[in-house]
């Protein structure tokens, strides 16, 4: 077994399941609450490209790069898994630090400021400090992505730096990355902002 294995992470608001090709239409229908392909700074899957990204993303999981999650709300009736509202993934995997990103991550327009982000954070971030040891998980986006900047910075990571013309976007547009990064010792104190976060959407 290796460190990094499918696993399922339940939180206060989402449950994180391992992706499946079953989950196609569920997040073809997430990805349509808001339209977010069409958001250029993004690199949400459009619906006839949804298939192709999870193939993708199986793919580097079974390389050991990546560990893709489908995001799901808990059903209130059930506590159970509910609807589908996005994706989100480990990813750049160093199993040797251990090291990971947390990134390729998007949730439907309508829940987003409802709690389901901070939740879904705080189940990835504990899982990597806590259970996998990671000493860093780090965190990238588009420069000009300044809603994903500033969602990011609230989470309590610090700006490593910016890899300029680091890579090109879906319309061949060279992009400027932002690293962001939480150190294990910074783990405590980013654990308290989420729960206290979290606190207020109960």
């Amino acid at each position: 077994m290796t460190l990094f294995e499918p696993i399922t992470l339940t939180g206060r608001h989402v449950i994180l399941e391992p992706l499946k090709h079953r989950h196609h239409d569920g997040l073809v229908a997430a990805a349509q609450d808001g339209e977010l392909w069409k958001l250029w700074y993004t690199s949400v899957p459009a619906p006839d490209g949804m298939a192709a990204e999870i193939d993708r993303r199986l793919a580097m999981q079974e390389q050991g790069s990546m560990l893709p999650f489908t995001t799901r709300l808990i059903d209130p009736a059930t506590g159970g898994p509910g609807r589908i509202i996005g994706m989100t993934t480990y990813c750049n995997i160093d199993a040797g630090t251990p090291r990971v990103e947390v990134g390729y991550t998007w949730n439907a327009a309508s829940v987003q400021g409802t709690g389901t982000n901070p939740d879904s954070k705080l189940l990835l971030l504990r899982h990597a400090f806590e259970t996998l040891g990671c000493v860093a998980v780090e965190f990238c986006t588009h420069w000009l992505n300044h809603q994903s900047r500033e969602a990011i910075a609230r989470l309590g990571a610090k700006q490593d730096g910016v890899l300029r013309s680091h890579r090109r976007t879906s319309d061949g547009v060279l992009r400027d990355t932002v690293v962001f990064s939480i150190l294990e010792h910074e783990w405590p104190m980013v654990r308290n902002g989420l729960e206290h976060r979290l606190a207020k959407h109960r």
